[in-house]
């Protein structure tokens, strides 16, 4: 939950109304950015980028865009987990633990073995360490903040009009905050227990 109240935090960093001196300077620098639209436009109310710096916004920009990813995967497993949907087998042969022995949500964490919570964060670390680069944090330059392909994979994306492109970023990046909230409601609800539509009994 903390991770997720720290994501919602950093990535507020994106868009501000209008205060006065450097605030205002940030607001004429970003007010045209990829998310800056209605109702809120530019919106900043912590001021993490008052001072206009356009190297802070992109690092911020490169968080939000990455913890807005991992944020739909998280809702994705949330629910699938809810759903009763389990890998077919064991997670831990020796032990005897099967997929569908794990409950969904912080409870997994109390049943799945120590030897895969490991793999679990080692396979994070790998992501975070060669993976989930771009030129916000070392890579090489992407086509944009949150470009991960690296030179390496496309999906089609070249064959999409500057126009198209962009609307996708936009959809991606709200979806993204809308995941962020999202996760953070689903874990709120986990710890405190009840019962949600779709989700149902948590």
């Amino acid at each position: 939950t903390a991770v997720c109240l720290a994501a919602i935090l950093g990535s507020a960093a994106a868009f501000a109304p209008a205060q006065t001196g450097k605030a205002s300077t940030a607001l004429r620098a970003f007010e045209d950015e990829l998310g800056a639209q209605p109702p809120l436009g530019f919106y900043d109310p912590l001021g993490l980028v008052a001072n206009g710096d356009q190297a802070n916004f992109d690092r911020l920009r490169y968080v939000e865009i990455k913890h807005g990813r991992v944020a739909m995967l998280a809702i994705a497993g949330y629910l699938t987990t809810a759903a009763g949907i389990r890998l077919p087998g064991n997670i831990s042969n020796s032990e005897g633990i099967s997929f569908a022995d794990v409950p969904a949500g912080f409870e997994a964490l109390k049943n799945v073995p120590g030897a895969g919570l490991f793999q679990l964060f080692a396979f994070i670390g790998f992501l975070e360490t060669f993976v989930m680069k771009d030129s916000a944090n070392g890579a090489e330059a992407g086509e944009f903040i949150g470009d991960f392909r690296n030179g390496a994979i496309d999906f089609g994306w070249e064959t999409f009009d500057e126009e198209t492109k962009l609307q996708k970023r936009a959809i991606e990046l709200n979806q993204g905050r809308a995941a962020m909230m999202g996760i953070l409601g689903l874990a709120v609800h986990d710890k405190l227990g009840g019962s949600l539509p779709i989700v149902g009994d948590l």
